[in-house]
């Protein structure tokens, strides 16, 4: 017997996934829930496991494609069949062929964290391929047009900017409209009463004229590769990152305050109760990210614009903490967020912390637990760092950056001193945080950390 392994649904807002890499080969044995390739969209990669034991006789769908939900992507056999009694599904080499020369779909669009307008419930009720005839033999309609010559991803993008799907020549499979189709349509200024798709060249010239810059791009001369350059495809990681570092910075008008805190009185608890902290975590470390986390959570109490979203011309207030936390992989950055931060000891966060960077370095990370943030802390001072200009993660309104912790010469009381240091950045949206605000707050998080309670432990 034969099982098809299809392209999971990494969660409700997920249309499309792209195989990053396989990490089997047709004829190697498999066992059930064996990693079995891996993946990438727009909220998380992971690694999928084996649905079925067996030998994995066919791969459908290679390394870099682009497809959608529940398409099958390989074949295993079971039991005779995989052992050959029943006779192997090796694949023709017409087949490798055929599955070479498939054109991939492109990538779907990044989300940012706000919630995205849902498609209408006519849409969300039919299949992601409808016929493209009706049931009755007649002319299929409009709907069922829009629904064989798109994907649900797709028609999200359509149904946010307005736009008219089929008035767009699309360049896939069958005409099939592409995330890339509708983006240039979008970017060359083409709106729903469009009777035509512009003319390529028409479309460039419209992009260059318009004031906001395109969403993977910023306005501008383009780089052209020469004989002695070596060019790569971006990974599916790196196009979420640009894509939303893009629309962050074209969302929110950034702007960033310093602080430095004396970070002498952190480092005494620390130095003192580190071990025996270790020994209750069961092996999750007391650092610096401990305590300021609790030191921002504490402050974001008092100032809940700073935790806080923007929704058209509305303000959301979360009266509760979802906690972003920046994690540097090979080649990206993911988010995990730590729910509910607000009713963590400090125990409970040093144990997030180790829990979600782990596991988002493995790829084992679910898609909720990269989504539902409502403020976010990086800690490039990690890697050596002094300060920086953090880009607020959406829809977030704030992000704060923590530098190297180092020793200084410093006054103090009129003597000088050497005392640890560590410089700290608020970025905030200045269309809802004020300078005064910011620097309220950033001064509490000082004054927490500068006279910390050692009891919070």
């Amino acid at each position: 017997m034969a099982t098809e392994v299809t392209m999971p649904q990494m969660g409700e807002s997920i249309a499309e996934g792209t195989i990053t890499k396989w990490l089997k080969k047709p004829g190697d044995p498999v066992e059930r829930d064996e990693p079995l390739f891996e993946i990438s969209t727009d909220k998380v990669d992971a690694e999928i496991p084996s649905p079925a034991s067996g030998t994995l006789t066919e791969i459908v769908v290679n390394e870099g494609e682009t497809v959608e939900v529940k398409t099958v992507v390989a074949k295993i056999a079971e039991g005779d069949e995989a052992s050959g009694g029943g006779g192997s599904e090796t694949p023709a080499p017409e087949a490798e062929s055929a599955a070479e020369d498939k054109p991939a779909e492109s990538a779907p669009e990044p989300a940012a964290e706000a919630p995205a307008p849902e498609p209408s419930k006519s849409e969300s009720s039919k299949p992601a391929s409808a016929p493209a005839a009706s049931g009755n033999g007649g002319t299929a309609t409009r709907e069922e047009r829009v629904q064989t010559k798109s994907s649900p991803l797709v028609r999200k993008i359509a149904s946010e900017h307005g736009v008219d799907i089929t008035q767009i020549e699309g360049s896939g499979v069958h005409g099939r409209v592409t995330k890339d189709d509708i983006m240039a349509h979008i970017e060359g200024g083409g709106t729903q009463t469009q009777t035509a798709p512009a003319p390529q060249k028409q479309q460039q010239e419209q992009a260059q004229q318009t004031s906001a810059p395109a969403p993977t791009a910023a306005s501008g001369p383009t780089a052209t590769a020469g004989e002695r350059d070596r060019v790569e495809p971006m990974t599916r990681m790196r196009q979420v990152i640009a894509e939303r570092m893009v629309h962050s910075v074209q969302t929110s008008p950034h702007v960033h305050t310093y602080y430095e805190i004396d970070m002498k009185r952190v480092a005494d608890i620390r130095k003192k109760t580190k071990d025996a902290f270790l020994q209750r975590t069961g092996g999750a470390k007391l650092t610096y990210t401990v305590f300021m986390m609790k030191a921002v959570i504490d402050n974001l109490a008092k100032h809940p614009a700073i935790n806080a979203s923007i929704s058209g011309t509305d303000i959301i207030y979360h009266d509760y903490v979802n906690l972003g936390m920046a994690v540097a992989l090979d080649g990206g950055l993911m988010v995990p967020v730590i729910n509910d931060a607000q009713d963590l000891s400090m125990v409970g966060l040093a144990k997030q912390i180790t829990d979600k960077a782990t596991r988002a370095r493995d790829k084992k990370l679910g898609p909720d637990e990269l989504q539902g943030s409502t403020f976010t802390i990086t800690n490039p001072g990690s890697f050596g760092s002094l300060m920086g200009d953090p880009v607020i993660n959406q829809p977030n309104v704030a992000i704060l950056g923590m530098g190297k912790i180092e020793d200084r010469v410093v006054a103090i009381d009129g003597a000088i001193a050497i005392r640890p240091r560590m410089y700290v950045t608020l970025g905030y949206d200045h269309r809802l945080i004020d300078g005064a605000t910011a620097e309220k707050f950033l001064s509490g998080i000082k004054e927490t950390l500068e006279n910390f309670d050692e009891t919070a432990l």
